[in-house]
């Protein structure tokens, strides 16, 4: 498995921006993903990204507002938070592993979570 760890998460106000950071201990030629959990909602995914091409995939919920990247060379997952809406808060997790634009049910390395809260 993969250690991971998220930074950048924090409270804005609705139309604000915020960019999440994920250090992977390795970084291999699979889909790392950004994965959400609001309460009392089931964890969905976000974006993934592959780390060894250029193959994307956005949730219809964030598609024109998130973009996700990576530095490879630095073994970081990147998620710019842009025109953020209050129905966005929730706790971000990095994930690897996994298949593009999979559930969470298919990775097996999982970040702490950061807590992303937009009012309104």
């Amino acid at each position: 498995q993969v250690q991971l760890v998220e930074t950048g998460g924090g409270s804005v106000q609705a139309g604000g921006s915020l960019r999440l950071s994920c250090v992977a201990s390795d970084y291999g030629n699979y889909c790392m993903a950004w994965f959400r959990q609001a309460p009392g909602k089931e964890r969905e995914g976000v974006a993934s990204i592959y780390t060894g091409g250029t193959f994307i995939y956005y949730a219809d919920s964030v598609r024109g507002r998130f973009t996700i990247s990576q530095d490879n060379a630095k073994k970081t997952l990147f998620l710019q938070m842009d025109s953020l809406k209050p129905e966005d808060t929730a706790i971000y997790y990095c994930a690897a592993g996994g298949p593009c634009g999979g559930t969470w049910s298919e990775y097996n390395s999982w970040g702490q979570g950061t807590q992303v809260t937009v009012s309104p």
